[in-house]
């Protein structure tokens, strides 16, 4: 068993290659990529994370997009298709009032019986009543 099973989102997932300054928990999410990699937990994320990563990079770092997903992909994050949560996204999306995009990681963690972890506070508040999601600054590293 490698520990605990993670769903980072993208908010997360950023936070591994867009090292500015000004972020927030960049410690935090360091240590759960390296946890991940140290096998004292495990990682899934919806197949979409490409596309969210995509866009964010693009418009923050046009320069740097194409290598800094590059490395990402080159990590090769487990990944699962969304569509096997479809209608957990859409119970997220109805009863919490959520985006798809969020909503299929944190359907993916209900499904497979992991935690979503997030940096995304407003989203955490919102669909906190669903359960087994975490703020990423209140995450701490397996033992």
């Amino acid at each position: 068993m490698a520990g605990p099973l993670l769903v980072p989102d993208a908010s997360v997932l950023l936070k591994w290659v867009l090292k500015s300054e000004n972020e927030e928990h960049l410690d935090r999410a360091a240590a759960l990529k390296a946890a991940w990699l140290a096998g004292s937990c495990e990682v899934v994320v919806p197949t979409l994370w490409v596309f969210e990563m995509a866009n964010v990079l693009g418009l923050k770092q046009p320069a740097n997009a194409g290598d800094l997903l590059q490395a990402m992909i080159d990590l090769r994050v487990p990944e699962e298709s969304p569509a096997a949560c479809a209608t957990h996204i859409f119970t997220l999306m109805r009863d919490y009032r959520v985006t798809a995009y969020d909503a299929a990681y944190h359907a993916l963690a209900l499904v497979r019986g992991g935690t979503m972890v997030t940096a995304d506070r407003q989203y955490a508040k919102k669909a906190r009543g669903a359960g087994q999601i975490q703020v990423l600054d209140d995450w701490r590293p397996p033992a």
